[in-house]
């Protein structure tokens, strides 16, 4: 208890010195409010964002289409590394073109999705989904090969089906990995929703981080920027509770 208070301590006291650095040494060093606005400017700004930007609209948008991509990507790349992991011939046959997808740069589909869908949510949406989907799937089938063959032999001479194999011994195995998969998911997933509203979007958070830009509001953009921190920060500390409660039994390292 006492070295959680001490940690806890020492992330508020940097915390402190942070935001004291940035109030007063921008001034102090001659640099322009256009260039790096200090924390109070920030916070004028964003009280003006909330009554003449819609910033809870641009918000809620964001973090609900972050949830949403992450959701349907973390699915999609779970359901599909289990079926590549336990069929070896359908993994040899489409790992070349999952590799080439994968090394593709997503967000280069975001103008491509644009064309197709128009200026609205759903390029953000897909591009999301693409880039969560890679590293739960990547985590999933590896974790999937190493699963231990003794324990997959022994059900087998229980007679167990395919389907309970599946759910006892492998699922269980790879639930480590999958989390860990679902935890760097749920970073990069405010990534590329944020790519899909720079591109083209017309609401959220990554649009007033453009129209920022191009009004040379830099207290705008640092808000902007902070908020898609505080939904990835919200995210990444709801799935690490489910890790915990999921992984409750895997004995914790003491340092």
């Amino acid at each position: 208890m006492a070295a959680t208070h001490s940690t806890l301590f020492a992330s508020l006291a940097l915390l402190v010195l942070v935001l004291l650095a940035w109030e007063f040494l921008p001034p102090a060093l001659g640099v322009p409010k256009f260039i790096i606005p200090t924390v109070s400017d920030c916070i004028v700004e964003l009280q003006r964002m909330w009554t003449q930007e819609s910033l809870l609209a641009h918000t809620f948008s964001t973090a609900l289409y972050t949830v949403l991509g992450f959701a349907i990507g973390s699915l999609l790349g779970a359901a599909i590394g289990y079926v590549l992991g336990m069929s070896e011939f359908w993994e040899k046959v489409l790992s070349p073109y999952i590799l080439a997808l994968q090394i593709a740069p997503k967000v280069a589909f975001a103008p491509l999705f644009i064309m197709w869908f128009g200026y609205n949510s759903m390029p953000k949406l897909l591009v999301t989904v693409l880039i969560v989907f890679f590293p739960v799937l990547v985590n999933v089938l590896q974790a999937m090969k190493t699963v231990d063959r003794d324990l997959i032999n022994l059900a087998r001479a229980y007679n167990l089906s395919r389907w309970r194999i599946f759910r006892k011994v492998e699922m269980p195995s790879t639930m480590p990995s999958l989390m860990a998969g679902l935890r760097i998911a749920s970073t990069l997933a405010v990534i590329g929703v944020t790519v899909g509203e720079l591109v083209g979007g017309n609401t959220g958070l990554g649009f007033l981080i453009s129209y920022g830009g191009g009004q040379a509001n830099a207290a705008m953009v640092f808000n902007a920027i902070v908020l898609l921190t505080v939904i990835g920060f919200v995210l990444y500390s709801a799935l690490a509770r489910v890790e915990a409660r999921v992984l409750h039994y895997l004995p914790k390292a003491q340092g």
